[in-house]
């Protein structure tokens, strides 16, 4: 790990999550990356600290109690446009990660991450692609998120979404009454 920066060279960071207990654990944890942050727990707080911060570094966690964290982003976008943002998110699924990255972020991470992960995800430089996850998501799990964010594109209507993909009703009702497939933990 980096030796902390000193106070005038700290990096600017705006970290925006309803969740008291993770936000503030996360502000102490980079804090020790060498990171000046602020803190906000709502969207129209993280907006208004947007304007005044123009931090050179945002994480924002999509679902917030008063409107989306893909709100924040934009206005992020408008404060700093040259800002790395990251999204966290307890309820990851692919349609939420295109939408995050269509806005503005540059990487999607879901929860429990952890201050290494998002560091290294705010400070991927001029790469197209953050680096490979540790743990990818497996094929079965892939399939799994496609169903679900043609479901949720349907309006959550079971016959049209089976429709679309050219699948029996019966067949795709039960793989959405199954629970997600769990990650292969590393050996």
């Amino acid at each position: 790990m980096n030796e902390p920066e000193t106070e005038d060279q700290k990096r600017t960071l705006l970290l925006v999550d309803d969740d008291d207990a993770f936000r503030n654990r996360l502000v102490r944890a980079m804090e020790k990356r060498g990171y000046a942050v602020t803190a906000a727990g709502s969207v129209s707080e993280a907006q208004e600290k947007a304007h005044e911060v123009k931090p050179e570094f945002a994480v924002v966690d999509l679902r917030m109690p008063d409107g989306s964290g893909l709100d924040v982003v934009k206005t992020l976008r408008q404060a700093r446009e040259n800002m790395r943002i990251v999204i966290l998110t307890g309820y990851g699924n692919i349609a939420t990660a295109v939408a995050a990255v269509k806005v503005g972020a540059v990487d999607y991470l879901a929860k429990p991450a952890d201050a290494d992960e998002i560091h290294r995800a705010l400070n991927v430089g001029d790469r197209p692609f953050p680096p490979p996850p540790e743990n990818p998501m497996s094929a079965d799990r892939v399939r799994w998120e496609h169903i679900q964010r043609v479901f949720e594109q349907c309006d959550r209507n079971v016959s049209e979404t089976a429709r679309r993909l050219n699948m029996h009703r019966r067949t795709l009702q039960r793989i959405l009454s199954k629970h997600s497939p769990q990650e292969q933990k590393p050996e």
